[in-house]
């Protein structure tokens, strides 16, 4: 028996194959997350000792006009897993986000502090949550925010590519997070998995970000100056940068429960630096 983990091209997912090679992963191809129950059986085939949820629907925006297709994906897949799991007595690591909170105020949001989506996307990956919850087994749920690498789409490499067309941007300052290598949520992820085999009790809700918390725009110009770009960064407000979903203000996470498998939040200026290199943008 092995690491089973579902997702293959997504941030996270593509960081667990590096640490983990031994891990099974399932692509779309393997186990499609609009289909719930295949995604179950999948579980129930492998019989794996463990597995790691990294796949969902992350295209925030066009949730707002596919709320349906977007709850299934994160919603019931994630449930069907953990049932699944529960069944085998194995333990789940499913990854959620920020957004399952209002992003109000100033204080970093806890674990235990009131869920209030503001949006489809949030709404949906709520769901999934409750669904883990509900299924009764050894699991973790990891929420964290602003993930970004050298892979996929994020914010880093769209400021990379913009950066080095202009000479200047326009860059949200009023939303507050802290900026998250999907290299460290990968091994958070293993670590955790690894501790609930042995000690199921530690069961629940987790907070996973980077620090120190910064705006997009200090997110922005902290990339430029690694990259050495000469891209001059004006903040803005969000209401000048109008999209279909609604952004939390306040995405700032209390991480101080990861001491329970003796982690802590992850430096995220090393991994910009890491993940500049490995794109090979330096000058």
């Amino acid at each position: 028996m092995t690491l089973l983990v579902f997702g293959k091209t997504g941030q996270v997912a593509r960081e667990l194959a590096r640490r983990a090679p031994q891990a099974r992963s399932l692509g779309r191809a393997e186990a499609d997350l609009s289909d719930p129950e295949g995604c179950a059986a999948a579980i129930r085939s492998h019989r794996p000792v463990a597995v790691i949820n990294a796949a969902a629907w992350t295209a925030v925006d066009r949730a707002e006009t596919e709320e349906a297709a977007a709850t299934v994906v994160n919603g019931a897949a994630p449930a069907a897993m953990a049932r699944a799991c529960a069944e085998l007595g194995i333990p789940f690591v499913h990854i959620s986000t920020d957004y399952v909170f209002d992003g109000t105020g100033t204080t970093p949001f806890a674990p235990d502090h009131p869920t209030a989506p503001i949006g489809a996307y949030g709404r949906s990956k709520l769901k999934g949550e409750q669904g883990v919850r509900a299924a009764g087994g050894v699991h973790a749920i990891l929420r964290t925010a602003w993930v970004f690498s050298a892979h996929g789409s994020n914010f880093l490499k769209t400021m990379l590519r913009l950066g080095a067309e202009r000479a200047r941007l326009s860059v949200v300052a009023d939303q507050i997070g802290g900026p998250t290598p999907a290299s460290s949520i990968a091994a958070a992820c293993l670590t955790i998995a690894d501790a609930l085999e042995r000690a199921p009790e530690k069961t629940g809700t987790y907070h996973f970000a980077g620090a120190p918390d910064v705006s997009w725009a200090d997110f922005a110009r902290a990339i430029m100056a690694e990259a050495g770009l000469n891209c001059a960064i004006d903040d803005i407000p969000t209401s000048a940068w109008p999209t279909p979903a609604r952004r939390p203000p306040n995405s700032r996470m209390n991480c101080d429960t990861l001491s329970t498998f003796g982690l802590s939040r992850p430096a995220w200026q090393p991994a910009v630096a890491e993940a500049i290199t490995e794109l090979g943008v330096r000058p």
